[in-house]
């Protein structure tokens, strides 16, 4: 029997996931389901583009639901609050700085569930994660990224 993956996230990101199932079973999937009704009404669906369109978001819109059925399913809640005090790990926030230059980053450590690095979160499977996942403020680390590799030093953990 195979286990199911666990997906770790912060409560937040759980909460933002049910929000996004909720709006894709209550709303997107009617909408889409009225699109259908009414593509239909234009006659021959082999030669109907609004149809196919219609269809493939149907599609995208039902396997979106899955994945995110599974996720909450197996979703693993994290608790940053009893790790030692200073220490980089899942569900915290890590400021460091580039060396030798100094440039300033923070990030905040997520399950791959809920990353969004434009945002400023990132995977705990991601190659700057993974390198500073353990590591205490004053630890300086080499990051191997697909750019090179880039030296930091932890500046703060939050």
């Amino acid at each position: 029997m195979m286990t199911e993956k666990v997906y770790p996230m912060t409560a937040q990101g759980k909460e933002k996931l049910e929000n996004e199932l909720n709006e894709l079973k209550s709303v997107k999937r009617k909408e889409v389901v009225e699109r259908i009704k009414i593509a239909r009404g234009f006659g021959d669906l082999s030669e109907n583009s609004e149809y196919e369109s219609a269809k493939d978001e149907q599609a995208f819109i039902e396997g979106r639901i899955s994945t995110l059925e599974n996720m909450l399913q197996n979703a693993e809640i994290i608790d940053s609050s009893n790790s030692k005090e200073g220490e980089v790990t899942l569900g915290r926030s890590v400021i460091f700085k580039e060396l030798p230059d100094g440039i300033e980053e923070e990030y905040t450590i997520v399950g791959k569930a809920e990353a969004d690095p434009f945002s400023g979160k990132i995977s705990n499977e991601s190659p700057i994660a993974q390198a500073l996942l353990g590591k205490k403020v004053g630890d300086k680390v080499e990051i191997q990224t697909p750019g090179g590799t880039m030296s930091v030093e932890i500046t703060k953990v939050v």
